[in-house]
Formats: C-alpha cells, structure tokens, sequence
C-alpha cells in the first residue's frame, strides 16, 4: 500500500471513529437523560451532564437565530476548507502522519457537532422536563441547522467557596474548569493542540535535518 492510500485510509478510520463515537454518546444521553440531569461518574469530579448548546463548543453562546445559521454555516464551510485541505496535502506528498492526525481528529469534531446543528432539531423533541422523543410524530424542536449541541462531560475539578480572607472574591463560590463539552469538543482540541506542537517541532527537524546535509558535503 503506497503513502497516499495509508494517509486517506488514516483519515477515513479516525473521523469515521471520532464521528460514530460521538453520535452514539450524544443520542444515548439525548434519549436517556432530561436537560440538567447529572450522573456522577468519579465523585464530582467527573460529571456527565446533560445540557444543550446554543452556540460555540464549551457553551459558548452566538447571536440568537441568525448567529446560530451562520455558526452552521461556517462548521460546514470549515469542515470542508479542513477536507481539502489534507487532501490536496496527502496528494502533494507533502503530509506527514502527525498533519493526517491532527487535522483528522479536527475535521470529524467539526462533523460531529454539524450533525447535531443540522438534523438534531429536526430528529428530537424537546428535552425539558421530559426525555427526548427520536422521530417524534408531532416533528423535531426545531429547523434545519438549528439544532442544538449535546453537551455532557463535566471536570469541576474544584468546586468550592473561597476563604473570606481571598481578596475581591472571598467568600465567592468557585469553580476550576466549569465548561461543559463533548467528544467532538475533545478531538477538536487535542487535533489544535497536536497541530502546535507539530508547527513548533516540524521547524527545528527540517532545519537540523539541512545542518546535517552541509555537514556531509
């Protein structure tokens, strides 16, 4: 098998995995659990929680309707500029197994949450007070690239009250790392992660590597 055909066969099997994943663990929770409902899973320091995301990855929210189209929109368009973008890159040859990786691993976390934007609103009823219904015969909560993202994975590594003697916030409840995110979320910022550290370690390869070409003339 050449290069080429490993790389596009590395995609395939990483962003189809991170995409099935995701999905299963999404409409599990949808169709188990009420919005605001938790289960332990390491005291509390290990939370699944169920909530829904209006906007960006980690809860974070976006412009109401129309921010929530575009926001749509532009995971679609950046799924597809990431797409080409490997691809062009495996077919130059210029691709190495961390780039395939990384951007893999970004690319099917940008799918995963499109999936839910898209088709969750047209596929689910309301999780509310109640758990959600799949297909439900009434019709879904919303409208095509208007569904909301399943969140659940909840680290509040510290969650407690601070000491009056802290200046400004003492006495104030805090919480260490209180973002709610889900697997998509997580591939999406190891593949940035693994990116940086390949954009700051691939330099000083390729320069040490022409060191010892002018050292061998």
């Amino acid at each position: 098998m050449t290069k080429e055909k490993k790389q596009y066969l590395m995609l395939a099997l990483i962003a189809g995995l991170v995409i099935i994943i995701d999905q299963i663990i999404k409409i599990v929770v949808k169709t188990h659990m009420q919005i605001g409902e938790s289960i332990p899973v390491i005291g509390n320091w290990f939370q699944i929680l169920f909530v829904e995301n209006e906007g960006m990855a980690f809860g974070m929210a976006f412009g109401g309707s129309t921010g929530k189209l575009l926001l749509s929109l532009f995971r679609l368009i950046a799924a597809i500029g990431v797409l080409w973008y490997l691809i062009r890159q495996i077919r130059r040859g210029q691709s190495s197994t961390g780039l395939v990786v990384s951007l893999s691993l970004i690319l099917a976390g940008a799918v995963g949450n499109l999936i839910d934007c898209a088709f969750y609103g047209l596929i689910f009823d309301e999780s509310y007070y109640h758990i959600a219904r799949l297909f439900p015969p009434e019709g879904g909560y919303g409208t095509f690239l208007h569904g909301r993202v399943v969140d659940m994975f909840y680290f509040p590594i510290i969650d407690t009250i601070l000491p009056s003697w802290v200046p400004i916030w003492g006495g104030d409840h805090f919480v260490f790392f209180n973002a709610i995110f889900n697997f998509a979320d997580s591939a999406i910022t190891i593949g940035v992660i693994w990116l940086l550290i390949l954009s700051v370690v691939s330099p000083k390869k390729t320069s040490q590597s022409d060191e010892n070409k002018k050292l061998e003339k």
